[in-house]
């Protein structure tokens, strides 16, 4: 599904209509952390489904608004709970929120994810900033920016070499170790989901350099990055991916959601630590 310039002001004019505030910074809360836009000072909360053409997510743990507050000094807009491919989507519509949250004013954009840890020396409740990653799913067909190109709003060809912002990320890795957490960088890998890899897939990302693995996010990111905004993003480690089937043949390990959502619960506290530590020094 192709959008328009107009689709987009049709959500913004429809998001405008509740709120006069004027976001700088845009947040994507993934698993768990949609507590934090609770937190907002004077904050505005827009159900997804009054939003014209704004894709529902239908996943345990993604409330479905959006808000619109103040927090550390920051006016901001966050996603509490976003849009997957494994839903059915197509990644223009996961992506759509990001050109809206743009629109609205939004020159910085925040996303947060879940994400199974590939590298060895990761343990679960680490934090992980990106600093790099791997579009399977943009390899294979479903990139984010394929079909028409608008040139008013980002160009036919983007360059993707300094995709993270490095002073976001330095002062992401400063806040952690003000406050005593464990922070990791490395390269997320995005597939499609909703499956979780199996050990020879998870034995392959790793040969390709891989760190971390998970099912949103980059998508977000291509189409940030196409629209000229900065970005910082941050991975919460929630499992260890399983590299050998015989080491678990005994036992009932499962990489569920549930686990996800569970470890979740121990990884959001430093998470939030950290986001409220960059929006402060922003």
């Amino acid at each position: 599904m192709a959008y328009t310039r107009e689709d987009y002001m049709e959500a913004v004019q429809a998001i405008q209509a509740h709120t006069s505030l004027k976001p700088t910074v845009a947040l994507v809360l993934g698993s768990g952390l949609g507590g934090l836009a609770d937190t907002f000072e004077e904050r505005v909360v827009i159900p997804y489904d009054a939003i014209p053409n704004w894709p529902k997510s239908t996943v345990s743990g993604h409330q479905g608004q959006l808000v619109i507050g103040k927090i550390e000094g920051q006016t901001v807009v966050a996603q509490q709970g976003r849009a997957h491919l494994y839903e059915g989507y197509t990644p223009q519509q996961i992506t759509f929120p990001v050109r809206v949250m743009h629109f609205l004013g939004a020159e910085t954009i925040v996303l947060t994810n879940a994400a199974g840890g590939l590298n060895k020396s990761f343990a679960v409740g680490d934090v992980m900033v990106i600093n790099d990653h791997i579009y399977f799913t943009g390899m294979a067909g479903f990139n984010a920016l394929s079909g028409p190109n608008d040139e008013s709003i980002g160009p036919r060809f983007i360059g993707m070499a300094n995709t993270y912002d490095r002073q976001l990320r330095q002062l992401a890795v400063q806040v952690a170790a003000e406050n005593s957490i464990q922070i990791q960088q490395g390269v997320y890998a995005c597939l499609s989901g909703p499956t979780f890899e199996t050990p020879a897939e998870v034995r392959m990302l790793r040969a390709l350099g891989a760190d971390a693995v998970g099912m949103s996010t980059v998508h977000e990111v291509v189409v940030a990055r196409h629209a000229g905004m900065r970005v910082l993003a941050i991975s919460g480690i929630t499992n260890i991916s399983v590299d050998d089937i015989d080491a678990y043949a005994d036992s009932d390990y499962k990489a569920v959601h549930e686990e996800v959502l569970e470890v979740g619960k121990l990884i959001v506290p430093r998470l939030i630590t950290v986001l409220r530590g960059v929006l402060r020094a922003l």
